[in-house]
């Protein structure tokens, strides 16, 4: 096993891997046919880790609140000599993880692996402990199942295993999606709309069809804010207002309404 390296600062989780699309049970390709499968499939994909298994011994990621928080990425790249971890990481439930990551062809590299130092309390610190002697390795990589539910093994030298599965992107209905401060919206089945402009709160008809999103006139409150949230709530009433179209890549919304006039919501 190699050495890993632990530090004080936090390595941020950023999106990006390889992995090659399957319906099944498939292991990675190696031919650049496959690499660029690879690449394209898992690039900007979270994986939520599930479970460890060290010496056939299997740790599940335990609690709600460690699986609600637990996310790892991988972002391929260059390592930088002089700077601790990398792009490639996120958390397994408490401290952040940050890592190079190099693929060749079925074999994920991570080296130069750096975590925060927070104390992990019982099982979640255990699963955490286990996850990173595992992760700091030369890994084999396999995907399983159809896109939206595909489920990543990677396999230490040591045949210890770690197992993630993809996080499903949030549904475009029912999802509260943040606009920004004290700004959200949120829409329903039933064709309609509520939410915040940042002051008053507002609710009306919309309609979401062929990638566009129809906003009826929306009854808001008519309570008065600080000068700057009134500019906000005014310039969004305009975005949202008649027909619009809609980009949702994972957990962020892209509203336009004409060009330069637009909003990026992200999903709470």
């Amino acid at each position: 096993m190699k050495r890993t390296t632990y530090a004080k600062c936090a390595a941020a989780a950023l999106a990006g891997t390889t992995v090659l699309a399957a319906c099944g049970t498939e292991s990675v390709g190696t031919g650049p046919k496959h690499a660029a499968t690879f690449a394209d499939t898992v690039a900007d994909t979270s994986w939520v880790p599930r479970k460890v298994t060290v010496d056939g011994k299997d740790y599940v990621l335990p609690g709600k609140g460690a699986l609600k928080k637990a996310r790892i990425t991988f972002k391929p790249g260059a390592a930088d000599p002089d700077t601790g971890g990398g792009e490639s990481g996120g958390s397994v439930g408490c401290n952040s993880i940050g890592a190079d990551v190099d693929i060749q062809g079925d074999t994920v590299k991570v080296s130069d692996l750096v975590r925060t130092l927070i104390g992990c309390p019982g099982a979640v610190g255990e699963f955490e402990e286990k996850f990173v002697a595992v992760f700091d390795n030369d890994l084999k990589a396999r995907l399983d199942g159809p896109p939206g539910a595909r489920t990543l093994t990677l396999t230490s030298p040591e045949h210890d295993t770690i197992t993630l599965r993809e996080e499903k992107p949030p549904a475009l209905k029912g999802t509260r999606w943040s606009l920004g401060e004290n700004a959200y919206l949120t829409l329903t089945k039933n064709n309609t709309v509520t939410g915040s402009l940042g002051c008053n709160t507002f609710h009306g008809r919309a309609i979401v069809k062929d990638g566009t999103i129809e906003f009826g006139r929306l009854a808001t409150t008519r309570m008065m804010c600080a000068g700057a949230v009134m500019k906000t709530e005014r310039e969004l009433a305009e975005i949202l207002d008649g027909k619009v179209s809609y980009q949702q890549e994972r957990d962020s919304l892209k509203i336009t309404k004409a060009p330069g006039k637009s909003v990026t919501a992200r999903a709470e």
